[in-house]
């Protein structure tokens, strides 16, 4: 039976549970669980992460754990009792722990790995905190520690800061919250501006010296030396390196490593400098014959330096290579150092590249308490310390030193009767009292010596060494030390003697029993020869030392007075003193007729030896008091004071606690308060009438130490006497402050001396009341001090300083004990809250005032108290109204630029809003009643709630607290939700009918929106950690205002119509926060505004407008998502539960127009969102951008809003420049351009554009767009646009901007014929599933390439920017199943385009440059081919029965355009039979020789192995069987007899077989004439070949048609518009019937060859040879050029593959086939199909197009009268007259002129807008202008006509587009196309040349004429005037 669980409630997973059992619950190690229920070794519960789930799991798999519970039952609650800071470690690693591999799958590895090791480091430290054998410190250290690393990894992962104190994690609840912030606060401040170190170290570590063949050892001195001072401002850090350079001890760590410590912040800097003396321990001279010597000698080497300044910005060790200098001349070896920062380069040489001191050096920041602390690893490894040369900045009590620092300075020696000058060495020894020797110590870093050898220089009698060494003698040693330097000259023969010639010496104590004075000393250098003489010090102690001490009339004792020797001392001493003054004050008993004396020298003693014996002479003080009080007493007051005073200073404040100690422990002076009282009482009686106030100021500023030797004194005198003269005692405090009232009260005029004297007792004054207590009764000292406080002027300055410093005085007072007991704060709180009133009304002194109502409401006080809610209500009553205005004043003020003044501004705010926030959780609701109930009228109530509304709002905004303060937030949010829900009430009862009042009900409904919408509320966001915390907390706040909103809004009546227009917009965005129950409460409030302003007004189209204005801005913001939508799109059946808001309307017509406006807000919903979700990625792909169109067209066909369409096209256009398609970012640029006229209305300022006229913005866009046509290549549409450009120019007379205009148009043209642009592949794209966006899913487009894109590119790109989306294997349309699956489904096939452009690409004579743009642009159709057999498959000829479905694709839109791909508007199927497939296939194949031979024939090709290989696989077409299989299959009489209907077909592919086999005759003739010696055998096997297929054909030659037989190309050399061999038709009535067509040759040459019935293999390597290239040499030379589409590889071949005709290489395409020509699985690339991609079928009924339709009535112009005109009733009215001879070229003699007019010549210009794009203005330029052209500056080889082409007529049964879903202009192009009935846009057609109306000063130019003289058709009402 499961029972309650009573003890196990807790329990951490021991090890994996899979729950396999009934009701089990998975577990995992490590996971907590909280129990409910117990039954026989099972426990029942779930894990605490994932409360929702439950069940059982065994018993034995918990570790149970002590926890506590709260609220016993359904709903408990376990808290584990252990250690908060374990606590917080197990919660907060586990939220790492996910984000931790979040942070992998986002490969953020150096977050990742830093993130594992503080995990590590964590538990690491957790487990020596659950061991619990810590001390108690160390515990403190390793809490400290772990906060650090918690709150450095929160940081790092964007979690919240946690407010703690004491390293434990704070309960807001339980604190103020004014403390929370100051806990927040002071720990963000912490982690923003890191504490700023007063003390500041540098570890040092030597690793070697660099050099090359020294062989000698070396010995390194550092030290700190200070450039500015020219001094060293640290002792010297001694190594020593073996003759490898090495450390000599590498085992002990601090002969190599050491710390310089104590320095301070004025020592970093760029003139401070780590220097190091480098000295060979050798022979005397480097480089000597080892006979020479063997004595070993000191001598200078190298010196480098490196400035402290270099490693301030390293946060770690660093290693440096210091360069070594050596000097030289060595007299200046004391100086050198410093020659090398100042850059004395003469006096130094660089030793060697190869010689470097490789060291390592850091900076360590804080007290050295600290450093050994974080950095223990350096004093686990016994680092040296190396000290500072005297006192640091600070002087720590407590410390220790008696160091005496000597430095050998210089001397100055006789020759001695040498040479040469001598090679001085000194040695020094430190001898004691008794003789004996005492340790030297060169330096830190090696032991201490018995003597010290200086370095030797070379030949000097004048050496100057600057070498230091440190004495570190016993104090009770010091008298009697002297110091002894013994001089030698170093030998340089053989022997190498150190010879003696005299010492020096010198006493460390005086006879008076002072130290040795600092400073230089000049020592007497006496004669000695003998080491033996200087054995007993006594024979020599006795003579004089220095040249100072020699008395007069001794000079005889001196052998010689001209050598001397100097040194330098500098004491360094807690213990001793060099000042005569500090000792006769401490020996005032020895001579008490000095004392006077003594007390007046005192204030002149330095500081520091003040503070070295402060007890000392704090008992001198109060001693001499003792012995005489009238006689002393006020001179030692002054003392007093100037000790105290001392102490203030920041050099010695540390000895504040020493006084402290001093007065608790050690001071005796029980009779000293009477005369302190008396002589402090005589100095400020004497305030106001003093002349000089410093000495005044000086006593009052000593106030507080003052009454606490008082306040000592009496309790020692109570202690003794048992509490006599009590009231005497008091009487007299009462009078001292009466005197103080006094002088405090005194107002002086203006800033008076006075004034500065009563501020500086009030900075004191609460440390005085504090001492005061100790002796008085609380209520008595707080009667003191509130007469003390109010006996301050009330009226001063408002500059006066007394106005802050009576502020800073209030702030000390209310922390202050004084304060905290509730007996004195009823006192204090009247004092406190008026002075606070008072400057809050004046908005001064904010910080203070701040600072003081934090600390007194940081008490917290218990509400339970009745005296504490009075309290409360006397805050609010007194401070409520003022602090509002000042939160107002003060969050509206600007932010102060500098750091610290902003963060001080940040501070205010949050201190005024925390004590806002105290005052208001501790009202309850009587206390709101009484709030309110002081407002006597409602204007004043109306005032005071709006204030606190908008200071809520205040509260809500983001930037109010820190971005991490999630704590504070909701804190702050649940004291506000508690507070509207009270003032609700206030609003229903007071507000409402007569009453109403619209300011007040709109500020509660905007505070309660912005309430929802806060980012902090917003629990989707949070980890279900944090989320459920936050639920059990404080629940879902969002719901619970939500509730009250509708209540609220019920309750309005008919008071709602007053807010509707206000209140729509931010009630659409509090309904799409993502909360379910939220969304349900509030989505009817629109039903009731829908219904009261149907009822208003009969429509709630202002209800609709604002909310589609709204929506745009919520969803650009992120908000809303696709449940929002449909649970909007649910609003209309929702009003069956609410007929009440429809029973005053009918019914039907509230629902059709509710559900139109819905079904509007829906659809632009759909578009937001998926243009959100794009733009979320920040990548610029095709989805962005079809997003974006999908959009603005939105915008523009449904809702007409210009703005937003015009802000769309420039958001459109940007992504397409950022995506560099400029073809596309010109044409979207063309939709805004088109929306503005030639006229010079003013437009105001929009977007980036500025305020101009729209004539000049216009311009604008139109070079915009132009230059963008020219980056993208459409050099086409850039002439229109110039020539529009330039025929405003020219109205306007502006001919400087019309030549510039001209000449761009000119460069156009040559761009046009001089550079190659690249042929797009296009790809059909299906989106099938419910997973793609709504502008995709379902539906198919067709998208336009990048440069050499081929369809694997393609597909790999659309993969990757659908990750999730599953490619399709085949080009079948899926069923409805894909259509609803849960998924993404890509189908992706190529299609070829169809250019609707037919007359340009048949025009003979135009170049293939020229060509190439129209067969890729302006696409409205494209086609995908599909073979598959029908019927019985002939296994003989499977041609028979080998259909092709043909699928047409046409779009909404024409590419390229505002979008790389547009939605296929219509699909058309079309099946064409094997005859028909067999006649394109051989058409083609036929149109590929004509372009290789005409080629050829040019010259254009220097190789003619294309040639060879095309005839090759046409005419051996070995496999299949060639035309044969053909004929074969149509020629049959059984085929004829079957298919009669097929005669005209069957015709049709005779004549196209016999053409092929005339082309080929001619071909092999040209091939003989180019065809290279060794490849003569392959062309006579072509030759014999051809016979023989010609013969199996059953042709012979003169069976050719006369049309036939002519020459396939009637000019060799002459110009191709020229024609000087006309030949009349020779097609006669009885011949073969001739079915119109287009002239093979008028076909462009794309790549149709390659699978054509002739072909072999060596055709299809043609093919991947050439491509598509049909206007270039590089064909023939083999030489693809990138620019071009001929880069064709395997994968891209020709665009039709799927041959209908027998090929020799080629299996046939079976069904079967596993590979091809399957249905299943349909080659998806053009260049893999059976036939043409480009063209359509001539012989397809549904697609053909006539190029050439020339109405009866119409003359055909003709160039030789013999042939047929139209009456003849000839259908070959095209077909161009061909001869078989070239012609020499004589235009002169032509039967036509030599130079074909332009299309557009004799024309009118208002015919140049016509159904024949060559005819209109848009192209006509790019053909007559090469009329010139000769043949070698064309690629074409097309035939030009006899004459300029009429334009042709319109057939009635061609189908024509009727206009588009979206608005024009998407192309240029699409516009002039004769299938659509939409008129050319007047930005690209050209303007007539009609005469111009008179021109004023700036006249508005007409707009070109349009067809039909329609209006231009305006898509919108131009609503937005101003853009």
């Amino acid at each position: 039976m499961w029972i309650p669980t009573e003890h196990e409630k807790y329990g951490v997973v021991l090890a994996n549970f899979r729950g396999t059992v009934q009701h089990g619950l998975p577990l995992e190690i490590g996971d907590t669980v909280q129990i409910l229920e117990k039954c026989e070794g099972w426990f029942r519960g779930f894990i605490t992460k994932n409360p929702n789930v439950k069940g059982i799991f065994p018993s034995s798999y918990i570790h149970l754990k002590n926890a506590h519970v709260k609220n016993k039952g359904q709903f408990e609650t376990v808290i584990p009792t252990e250690d908060s800071v374990i606590t917080e470690i197990t919660m907060t690693l586990r939220d790492w722990g996910t984000m931790w591999k979040q942070l992998y799958m986002r490969n953020d590895g150096d977050l990742f790995h830093r993130l594992w090791h503080v995990m590590n480091e964590i538990l690491e430290l957790r487990q020596q905190v659950l061991v619990g054998h810590l001390t108690h410190d160390r515990l403190s250290d390793i809490k400290q520690h772990i906060t650090a690393r918690l709150d450095w990894g929160n940081e790092q992962l964007g979690l919240d800061l946690v407010p703690r104190r004491e390293f434990s994690m704070v309960e807001p609840d339980e604190i103020s919250i004014t403390e929370l912030y100051r806990l927040m606060e002071r720990r963000h401040r912490r982690r923003d501006i890191p504490p700023q170190a007063s003390m500041h170290h540098l570890f040092l570590q030597v690793k070697s010296m660099m050099t090359s063949n020294l062989g000698e050892e070396l010995e390194v001195f550092f030290f700190v030396y200070d450039s500015r001072e020219i001094q060293p401002i640290s002792e010297r850090f001694f190594v020593r390196l073996n003759k490898q350079g090495l450390p000599k001890s590498p085992d002990k760590t601090d002969r190599q490593c050491t710390l310089f410590v104590d320095l301070g912040s004025s020592d970093l800097r760029k003139d401070v400098y780590v220097v190091a003396h480098i000295f060979r321990i050798g022979r005397m001279v480097a480089g000597e014959k080892k006979s020479v010597s063997n004595t070993q000698y000191k001598r200078p080497y190298g010196c480098a330096v490196i400035s402290v300044a270099d490693l301030l910005t390293a946060d770690f060790k660093d290693d440096h290579l210091l360069k070594v200098y050596s000097c030289n001349t060595e007299s200046e070896w004391y100086q050198i150092h410093d020659s090398i920062i100042r850059k004395v380069s003469s006096r130094y040489s660089h030793i060697g590249s190869n010689t470097g001191l490789n060291v390592s050096l850091q900076l360590l920041h804080g007290d050295m308490e600290q450093i050994r602390k974080d950095y223990m690893r350096l004093f686990t490894r016994n680092v040296s310390i190396t000290k500072r040369l005297g006192f640091s900045d600070i002087i720590v009590p407590g410390e220790i030193r008696n160091d005496l620092y000597v430095t050998l300075e210089r001397g100055e020696f006789e020759k001695g009767g040498k040479s040469v000058a001598r090679n001085v060495e000194v040695t020094v020894y430190l001898l004691g009292g008794d003789g004996q020797i005492l340790k030297v110590c060169c330096g830190s870093g090696e032991p201490g010596e018995d003597e010290h050898r200086s370095f030797v220089l070379y030949h000097s009698n004048s050496p100057r060494w600057a070498e230091q060494v440190k004495l570190s003698i016993p104090l009770e040693m010091f008298r009697g030390t002297h110091l002894r330097f013994e001089l030698r000259h170093c030998s340089t023969k053989e022997k190498g003697e150190k010879k003696l010639f005299g010492f020096s010496f010198v006493p460390l104590m005086q006879e008076d029993g002072r130290p040795l004075p600092d400073g230089t000393h000049e020592l007497i250098v006496h004669k000695c020869e003998e080491t033996a003489d200087l054995q007993d010090p006594t024979r020599y102690l006795r003579l004089p030392f220095s040249k100072a001490s020699i008395q007069p009339g001794n000079n005889q004792t001196i052998k010689n007075s001209k050598e001397s020797f100097w040194i330098h001392s500098s004491l360094c001493s807690t213990k001793l003193t060099q000042n005569g003054d500090m000792l006769d004050l401490l020996k005032w008993r020895v001579h008490p007729d000095r004392i006077i004396d003594c007390l007046a020298k005192m204030k002149d003693i330095d500081g520091t030896e003040i503070v070295k014996f402060l007890q000392d002479a704090l008992d001198t003080l109060f001693g001499i008091l003792d012995e005489s009080p009238q006689r002393y007493g006020l001179k030692v007051f002054d003392c007093l004071v100037h000790v105290i005073n001392l102490l203030q200073d920041s050099k010695f404040q540390l000895f504040k606690p020493v006084m402290d100690n001093y007065i608790e422990n050690h001071f005796a002076g029980a009779l000293s308060y009477r005369d302190l009282i008396r002589v402090l009482k005589w100095y400020v009686d004497r305030i106001i009438d003093a002349e000089h106030q410093e000495q005044i100021q000086q006593v009052l500023k000593a106030s507080e130490y003052l009454f606490k030797f008082i306040v000592q004194s009496r309790r020692l005198y109570a202690a003794a006497t048992g509490s006599q003269n009590e009231e005497e005692f008091r009487c007299s405090v009462h009078e001292l402050f009466k005197s103080i009232h006094l002088f405090l009260s005194h107002e002086s005029k203006g800033i008076s001396p006075i004034t500065h004297t009563q501020a500086v007792f009030l900075r004191s004054f609460p440390t005085v009341c504090c001492e005061l207590l100790k002796i008085f009764g609380i209520r008595e000292v707080a009667n003191l001090a509130r007469d003390t406080l109010s006996s301050l002027p009330t009226l001063t300055h408002t500059d006066c300083p007394l106005q802050a410093v009576k502020l800073q005085c209030m702030a000390k007072t209310v922390e202050s004990p004084l304060y905290i007991n509730p007996e004195s704060r009823c006192v204090l709180l009247p004092v406190v809250l008026r002075l606070l009133h008072t400057h809050l009304q004046e908005q001064k002194e904010l910080v203070l005032c701040a600072n003081i109502l934090t600390s007194m409401l940081t008490l917290n006080i218990p509400t339970t108290d009745c005296g504490a809610s009075d309290e409360v209500n006397v805050v609010m009553e007194g401070l409520s109204g003022v602090l509002l205005r000042t939160i107002l004043e003060v969050t509206n003020r600007p932010q102060p630029a500098a750091t610290s003044l902003r963060l001080q501004y940040q501070d205010v705010t949050g201190e005024f809003v925390a004590c806002l926030l105290t005052l208001l959780r501790q009202l309850k609701d009587k206390e709101y009643q009484q709030l309110l109930s002081r407002f006597p009228t409602k204007d004043e109530l109306t005032s005071f709630l709006l204030q606190l509304f908008t200071v809520f709002r205040i509260l809500i905004r983001a930037d109010m607290f820190p971005k991490d303060w999630t704590v504070m937030r909701l804190v702050a949010n649940n004291v506000i939700i508690t507070t509207i829900l009270y003032l609700s009430d206030t609003l229903r009862n007071n507000f409402l009918n007569e009453k109403f009042d619209f300011k007040v009900w709109e500020s509660y409904f905007y505070l309660c929106i912005i309430f929802i919408n806060q980012p902090c509320l917003q629990l989707e966001m949070f980890p279900p950690s944090k989320r459920k915390k936050v639920l059990e907390k404080y629940g879902d706040m969002r719901v619970m205002i939500g509730c009250e909103i509708f209540s609220m809004w019920q309750h309005l009546g008919d008071y709602k119509l007053n807010l509707i227009p206000t209140l729509i917009g931010p009630f659409m965005e509090v309904t799409l926060v993502p909360q379910m129950d939220l969304r349900n409460v509030l989505i009817p409030i629109f039903h009731d505004m829908m219904d009261s302003e149907q009822q208003r007004s009969g429509n709630f189209k202002q209800v609709e407008a604002k909310l589609i204005d709204k929506l745009e801005g919520l969803m650009s913001e992120g908000k809303g998502d696709e449940t929002y939508r449909e649970l909007f799109n649910n609003i209309i059946p929702l009003f069956g539960p609410y007929p009440s808001l429809l029973k005053k309307i009918e019914r039907e017509t509230w629902r059709e127009s509710g559900v139109s406006h819905i079904a509007t807000v829906t659809r632009l919903m759909e578009r937001l969102l998926d243009y959100r979700d794009c733009m979320k990625i920040g990548e610029v792909d095709g989805k962005t951008m079809g997003c974006t169109v999908n959009l603005l067209n939105f915008y523009k066909t449904e809702l007409n809003k210009e703005e937003m369409y015009i802000r769309y096209i420039h958001k459109l256009y940007e992504l397409h420049l950022k995506a560099q398609n400029y073809t596309e970012a010109s044409y979207t640029l063309l939709l805004y351009d088109e929306l503005l006229e030639w006229t010079e209305r003013p437009l105001r300022e929009f977007l980036t554009y500025p305020m101009q006229s729209e004539w000049q913005r216009k311009e604008c866009l139109h070079l915009t767009i132009i230059h963008n046509f020219d980056r993208g290549k459409c050099w086409e549409n850039c002439i229109i646009l110039c020539r529009e450009l330039a025929n405003q120019y020219e109205a306007y007379y502006d001919y400087r901007n019309l030549s510039k205009m001209r000449m761009m148009e000119a460069s156009f043209y040559d761009k046009i014929m001089n550079q190659q642009r690249l042929e797009p592949e296009f790809f059909r794209v299906g989106f099938y599933g419910k997973k793609f966006p709504f502008f995709l899913r379902n539906k198919e487009f067709v998208c336009r390439g990048n440069d050499y894109e081929r369809l694997e590119a393609f597909q790999q790109r659309m993969l990757s920017e659908f990750p999730h989306a599953i490619a399709m294997q085949h080009a079948n349309l899926p069923d409805q199943t894909i259509h609803q699956a849960d998924a993404q489904y890509l189908q992706i096939y190529a299609v070829s385009p169809v250019p609707e452009n037919q007359d340009v690409l048949q025009r003979d004579g135009v170049p293939n440059n020229i060509k190439s743009f129209y067969k890729v642009n302006h696409i409205w159709r494209f086609r995908y081919d599909r073979p598959f057999h029908k019927g019985t498959k002939d296994k003989e000829n499977e041609f028979k029965s080998l259909w092709v479905e043909r699928t047409t694709l046409t779009l909404a839109q024409s590419l390229p355009g505002i979008s790389r791909w547009f939605e296929v508007e219509k699909r058309e199927l079309v099946e064409m039979s094997p005859l028909e497939n067999a006649s394109e296939v051989i058409e083609n194949k036929t149109l590929q020789l004509r372009t290789l031979i005409a080629q050829c024939q040019m010259r254009q090709m220097l190789n003619i192995n294309p040639l060879t290989m095309c005839l090759n696989g046409v005419i051996d077409a070995a496999v299949n069987g060639g035309l044969a299989r053909y004929q074969e299959a149509f020629f049959a009489k059984d085929y004829i007899s079957n298919h009669p209907e097929d005669g005209d077909k069957i015709t049709r592919l005779r004549e196209l077989m016999f053409e092929q086999a005339h082309i080929l005759e001619f071909g092999l003739a040209v091939h003989e004439k180019f065809v290279p010696q060794d490849m003569r055998p392959l062309h006579k096997k072509l030759v014999d070949q051809f016979h023989v297929m010609r013969s199996s054909l059953g042709i012979q030659p003169q069976e050719f048609p006369a049309y036939v037989r002519v020459s396939p190309l009637h000019f060799a050399n002459g110009s191709p518009r020229t024609c000087r061999t006309p030949v009349p038709n020779a097609i006669s009535p009885e011949g073969a019937r001739i079915v119109p067509r287009r002239s093979p040759l008028s076909y462009p040459a794309v790549n149709r060859y390659s699978s054509s019935s002739l072909s072999s293999q060596a055709s299809n390597e043609v093919s991947n040879i050439t491509g598509q290239s049909e206007s270039s040499d590089e064909v023939f030379n083999m030489q693809p050029s990138p620019s071009t589409s001929s880069l064709s590889s395997n994968h891209s071949g020709s665009h039709n593959v799927n041959s209908s005709a027998p090929s020799s290489n080629r299996a046939s395409p079976l069904p079967s086939d596993k590979h091809k020509h399957s249905r299943d699985n349909a080659c998806l690339s053009p260049r893999d199909r059976l036939c043409s991609g480009i063209f359509p079928s001539p012989l397809d009924p549904t697609q053909r197009m006539i190029p050439f339709q020339i109405p009866m009535d119409t003359p055909l112009p003709r160039c030789e009268p013999n042939l047929p005109t139209p009456e003849t009733g000839s259908l070959c009215k095209n077909v161009r007259s061909l001869s078989p001879m070239p012609s020499a070229r004589s235009p002169q003699k032509s039967m036509v002129p030599p130079l074909t007019p332009s299309p557009t010549d004799g024309l009118p210009m208002g015919s140049l807008v016509s159904h024949s794009p060559a005819r209109s203005g848009s192209y006509s330029s790019g053909i007559s202008s090469l009329s010139r052209c000769s043949v070698s500056d064309t690629c074409g080889i097309d035939l030009p006509p006899p004459e300029p082409p009429l334009p042709p007529a319109v057939p009635a049964d061609l189908p024509i587009r009727r206009g588009s879903k979206t608005p024009p202009p998407y192309s240029v192009y699409e516009r002039n196309n004769p299938r659509r009935a939409t008129p050319l846009p007047h930005s690209l057609s050209v303007p007539p040349s009609t005469d111009n109306p008179n021109l004023t000063a700036k006249p508005q130019l007409s707009r070109t004429q349009r067809i039909n003289s329609e209006p231009r058709p305006r898509p919108v009402p131009r609503k937005v005037s101003q853009l």
